[in-house]
């Protein structure tokens, strides 16, 4: 059983789907359940996926006050039995729960005495009590803790509350989906992009970590040098935190470059907006675990341009297939991104550097072999 904190498509949604996607159905049978409808729904109904949408709570920022509190309980108790006749019912030997932010999976897994896969996708630093209880609960109830980062693992291990049950599985992209010849020609007409312009972009969640603003800053300073450099953000925010869209939008009405920066929401064609990228931005303020969207970018075969830490110092090797800017330094940022806009060649090259080191380290494959090997050691024990 999959337990999972939405039914979007962004980074950890998407390495979900391509696990159960192409895990060998003659071995396993996913049963899915998600805390709402939307495309990730539909995508698993697509595969023939037994999916079910049960309103069982994740934990936000909503419920940190004393009456979230209360409410978190009494709907985690509810729907955890609601969750636990499913996976009664349907004969469960496993519960792979894939975010820090669903505890539900430790309920299902203590009443049945199944093992439990916790799959940790996020660097949690604050609130300081959230970050206790999570790893506390993730070390007590699981019999192992995969961090999709050796970065993701240190702050688990830095709890103090791990032993020997936390390891390291990357994620995997398809490198045949996200490849260099899908063809972007028709978002230079969408987008009203003049051909032969240099792209810098990034996608991704507008969230309080992603760096959205601190990209644009970087960015206007490369305009205000270079009249053929065009800048695209893609991504929405959280239900209820659509403030943060708001504002980066009047952030970028006040740019005087204004003219020359695209901003869409959520897009279904990411694996043909990577090839209009020259170069892919990934600006985080705060570490990211191992942003899914920074491999879907190598495998276009393009540079990345991040900040110097979390999970993308794991995929980025600096001066390789990319640059690793100083932490909150919008001005090392910008000379890192025009540093590659300035040679054609060095881009090429990192580029294709960064293409063979999705598929080396970060494949699909790979990806679905290490889980289906952790499976199969679960049931055996």
């Amino acid at each position: 059983m999959y337990l999972h904190a939405g039914a979007e498509m962004y980074g950890a949604d998407k390495v979900l789907l391509d696990l159960i996607k192409n895990l060998d159905k003659t071995k396993y049978k996913p049963f899915v359940v998600l805390p709402c409808d939307g495309v990730l729904v539909e995508a698993l109904k697509r595969e023939n996926v037994w999916v079910k949408v049960i309103n069982y709570p994740i934990m936000r920022r909503k419920y940190f006050n004393p009456k979230g509190v209360f409410a978190y309980f009494y709907n985690f108790f509810k729907y955890s039995k609601v969750l636990l006749n499913i996976a009664r019912d349907k004969k469960i030997d496993i519960v792979h729960t894939n975010t820090s932010a669903v505890l539900e999976g430790s309920y299902i897994s203590r009443k049945l005495k199944v093992p439990q896969v916790w799959s940790v996708h996020e660097i949690l630093l604050k609130p300081k009590i959230i970050f206790k209880v999570t790893r506390f609960l993730i070390a007590k109830y699981s019999s192992v803790a995969v961090a999709v980062s050796e970065a993701v693992k240190e702050n688990l291990l830095s709890s103090g509350y791990f032993k020997d049950n936390a390891k390291v599985i990357y994620n995997g992209v398809d490198s045949d989906y996200f490849n260099p010849q899908n063809d972007c020609t028709y978002l230079y007409d969408e987008f009203n992009i003049p051909r032969g312009s240099k792209v810098i972009g990034m996608i991704g969640r507008v969230n309080a970590i992603k760096g959205q603003n601190d990209f644009l800053k970087a960015a206007n300073i490369i305009m205000s040098k270079h009249k053929d450099v065009y800048t695209v953000f893609v991504g929405d925010a959280f239900e209820g935190e659509e403030w943060r869209v708001e504002n980066l939008k009047n952030n970028i009405s006040k740019s005087p470059y204004k003219d020359r920066i695209i901003m869409q929401g959520y897009r279904t064609d990411n694996q043909f907006i990577h090839n209009l990228f020259d170069i892919y931005v990934m600006p985080s303020v705060q570490p990211d675990s191992l942003p899914t969207v920074v491999l879907e970018a190598m495998a276009t075969g393009k540079p990345v341009v991040g900040y110097r830490h979390g999970g993308i110092c794991e995929m980025v090797k600096d001066g390789y297939n990319g640059f690793l800017a100083e932490v909150g330094n919008p001005e090392d940022l910008a000379a890192k991104i025009e540093c590659l806009l300035c040679n054609d060649e060095l881009r090429k090259v990192m580029g294709e550097r960064a293409r063979k080191r999705q598929i080396e380290m970060f494949s699909l494959d790979s990806y679905i072999s290490n889980f289906s090997k952790l499976y199969d050691s679960l049931s055996l024990s």
